[in-house]
């Protein structure tokens, strides 16, 4: 059994026991207040469900158990991992054994390779990965397991393997979708020498170690954001049926492909790079500020402006412009973002409109994976969803370890919402 596994065992028995206490003293105590026009709205700020690994504060961003995510900005994602599933960062030995978990599992089996040169060549990246990830629910342990017979207290430990199974394999997917799909040669092995982000980096076929320390980044500012945003509930729901990690996690991800959601970061630089280049490079203040208005008054909105729970800029997207003044302060795309962040939310108040006028992390996120050389738009999600997985996982183990029940949300019909509110 790897450290990781032993870890999250010790600390099941007191997870579960506040639980029964807390439901036990509490459990009829109200959470919230249901208004129509959040039934209505997609139960935005309903407060119905539990997550621990991740708080979104309105006024502070993204907190992984309890550590603001700028804090976590220089660790790697396989410490975000063991942070998200435990509760604390892993020692260096811990570190190492995760790693060497990764390195054991990390071979792709070739049948996903036969399933995705099946599909056809004009297939969305998205599309491609989701469905490597459900053929490869042919190894699911969970589901061995479960038509075997185990005790329900024992059904995080299958969920754990399979995730880490998972894991392990989707950097190695994700670039091989990448190679394939944009026919950039034959698929790079796996490299033990390096970490889980570096490696994504060199099986996508660039090893500039500033583009690993980009991917690092990347796959650690995205990992996790609450458990009620499309992907990550989705995830939890199916997941709540006891279908195991691989049908749960290809489920969120397919939510994760909506343009509401995943696709997000790619609109945004598509705004960016119409300003560079009807400007031809980085526009002045008041050229920037005509051309956003031109965008306000024309009835669209300026990408990556707004978030539905921030008031405040999105700290990861802080990062993403920190990491920038490092590595990129002379790209025209970079310092246009730059100056978006400076110029537009001033714009943004005077219009009216804007509930928060800040940037959330998408306004961000595209400019660095450009300036690397990665520009093919729809592959972006597919980077989002490597490192999403990590959140949906760790939230799909302990929910598997305190034993929570189906997900069954009880719904109504207009006619009685028009019958409370006398209609």
């Amino acid at each position: 059994m790897s450290v990781l596994h032993d870890k999250f065992a010790s600390q099941i028995p007191a997870i579960r026991e506040e639980i029964k206490k807390i439901n036990t003293d509490h459990g009829e105590k109200k959470l919230s207040d249901v208004t129509v026009g959040q039934a209505y709205g997609g139960m935005r700020g309903v407060i119905a469900m539990i997550c621990d690994t991740s708080l979104v504060e309105p006024s502070k961003g993204l907190i992984i158990r309890g550590v603001p995510i700028l804090e976590l900005t220089d660790k790697l994602p396989e410490e975000i991992f063991y942070l998200l599933l435990t509760g604390s960062l892993p020692s260096a030995s811990e570190l190492k054994d995760l790693q060497n978990e990764y390195n054991k599992r990390a071979v792709v089996p070739d049948y996903i390779w036969k399933v995705l040169e099946a599909m056809p060549k004009e297939s969305h990246p998205m599309a491609m990965l989701d469905t490597a990830i459900l053929v490869l629910e042919h190894e699911s342990k969970f589901r061995k397991q479960y038509t075997d017979g185990m005790p329900k207290t024992d059904y995080w430990k299958p969920a754990l393997e399979d995730s880490l199974d998972m894991l392990a394999k989707l950097p190695g997917i994700a670039a091989g979708v990448y190679r394939l799909r944009y026919n950039k040669g034959p698929r790079i092995p796996w490299d033990p020498k390096l970490d889980w982000g570096a490696n994504y980096a060199h099986m996508l076929g660039n090893d500039d170690n500033d583009f690993y320390n980009a991917m690092r980044l990347y796959l650690t500012l995205h990992c996790d954001h609450e458990g009620g945003n499309v992907s990550a509930f989705t995830c939890h729901t199916v997941g709540s049926a006891l279908s195991d990690p691989y049908y749960a996690v290809s489920a969120g991800l397919n939510g994760l492909a909506g343009p509401l959601h995943g696709l997000a970061n790619q609109e945004c630089l598509g705004w960016i790079l119409d300003v560079v280049a009807k400007f031809k490079g980085t526009p002045s203040d008041e050229e920037l500020k005509k051309h956003a208005w031109d965008t306000l008054n024309s009835g669209k909105v300026i990408p990556g402006y707004g978030h539905a729970v921030l008031r405040c800029p999105d700290p990861r997207f802080v990062a993403f412009v920190d990491f920038g003044a490092k590595y990129c302060a002379n790209d025209d795309v970079y310092k246009t973002v730059k100056k978006v962040f400076e110029l537009i939310p001033g714009v943004l108040i005077e219009h009216g409109k804007a509930k928060n006028p800040q940037p959330n992390v998408d306004a961000g996120s595209g400019a660095i994976l450009y300036h690397f050389g990665l520009r093919e738009f729809p592959y972006y999600t597919v980077l989002f969803a490597v490192s999403r997985a990590m959140g949906m996982c760790s939230q799909l183990i302990i929910n598997r370890a305190v034993g929570t029940p189906i997900t069954r949300p009880k719904s109504v019909h207009t006619g009685w919402i028009k019958q409370q509110v006398g209609m």
